[in-house]
C-alpha cells in the first residue's frame, strides 16, 4: 500500500487558478452515539496570484490598513506549514494533536469551528446537522478576516449545499481528503481537539458513559452504561434505538436457534 501524506498538491493549482482563500474543512464525531458533530475549516495562505497582485487602490487609511492585512498574512507561507507533521487526525495521537491545533491556529490566516449537538441532530437527522455544523465553521472562518472571504472549499468526501456564495463550482470534494490536503488535514485536527475536550468536559458531568475515554463512540464501556442507566438528552437516539434494535434481534435469532435445536 502506498503512504499518503498530505500536501499542498491541490491548493497550489488553485491559487494558479487565481483564488487565494482556500479553506480545508472536515467534520468529526459523525459516527458517535452521544455529543455534538463538529467541524473545522481552516485557510492556511492568501499566496495565490490574485493575494500577490492585488494592490488596494484608495490612498487613506483604509488603504494602509489593507496594505497591513495583506502582507501579515503573505508571512504565513505553506512552506511554513509543510514538514510540521500535519496529518489525518486519526493517524495522530492525542498529544500530537493538541500540538498541531494550536500551530495550526497560530500559522493559518483563518480558521473556524463549526458545532451542531444532539437536539438538532436528533431533529434533523446526522446528514443536515453535519451540513450545519460545517457552514457554522465556514462562517466563523471567514469572520477572522477583515475584508476578505473564503473564495474556495475543498471538501473530505462531499458538496456542501447552501453556503453562501460558494456553489458547486467553488467547491472540490475529494475522496479520503484528509490524507492528501493539508488543508483539509488541519481542519480534521482542530475539530478533533476540540470535540475530545468538550467530551472530556461532558464526561465529568456524566462519568458513568466513560466519555473522555470512548468520546461518546460506541464503545463496550457505553453500551453497558446505556443498558444500566439509558440515554441522556445528549445521546442521538436515533443511533442508539438502532444499537438497541438490532442487539434484540441478535437475542432472538440465538434464542430461535437454541430452541430448534432442543427440538
Amino acid at each position: 500500500m502506498v503512504k499518503t501524506t498530505p500536501d499542498f498538491s491541490y491548493e497550489r493549482k488553485l491559487w494558479k487558478q487565481g483564488f487565494k482563500a482556500i479553506a480545508g474543512v472536515d467534520e468529526v464525531g459523525r459516527g458517535a452515539w452521544a455529543g455534538p458533530v463538529v467541524a473545522g475549516a481552516v485557510v492556511f495562505s492568501l499566496m495565490g496570484p490574485a493575494a500577490r497582485s492585488s494592490r488596494p487602490t484608495s490612498s487613506s487609511a483604509s488603504w494602509r490598513t489593507a496594505v497591513a492585512r495583506r502582507d501579515s498574512l503573505r508571512s504565513r507561507h505553506p512552506s511554513v506549514i509543510l514538514g510540521a507533521g500535519i496529518n489525518d487526525s486519526k493517524k495522530l495521537k492525542p498529544r500530537e494533536r493538541e500540538k498541531l491545533a494550536e500551530f495550526i491556529k497560530q500559522n493559518a490566516a483563518s480558521w473556524g469551528i463549526g458545532e451542531v449537538g444532539p437536539r438538532i441532530i436528533n431533529r434533523l437527522g446526522m446528514a443536515k446537522a453535519t451540513r450545519m455544523a460545517f457552514r457554522r465553521a465556514i462562517a466563523e472562518c471567514n469572520s477572522r478576516f477583515d475584508g476578505v472571504r473564503i473564495d474556495f472549499l475543498l471538501i473530505d468526501a462531499f458538496f456542501i449545499p447552501y453556503v453562501r456564495g460558494l456553489r458547486r463550482r467553488h467547491q472540490k470534494p475529494i475522496i479520503n481528503g484528509d490524507e492528501k490536503s493539508l488543508s483539509i488535514a488541519a481542519a480534521s485536527i482542530i475539530a478533533k481537539v476540540y470535540r475530545d475536550a468538550l467530551m472530556r468536559k461532558l464526561s465529568r458531568k456524566y462519568p458513568q458513559y466513560k466519555w473522555g475515554r470512548n468520546k461518546g463512540y460506541g464503545a463496550r464501556a457505553h453500551q453497558e452504561a446505556i443498558k444500566r442507566y439509558g440515554m441522556t438528552r445528549l445521546h442521538r437516539k436515533m443511533f442508539v434505538e438502532t444499537w438497541e434494535a438490532k442487539a434484540r434481534k441478535r437475542v432472538e435469532q440465538q434464542v430461535s436457534e437454541i430452541t430448534h435445536t432442543l427440538l
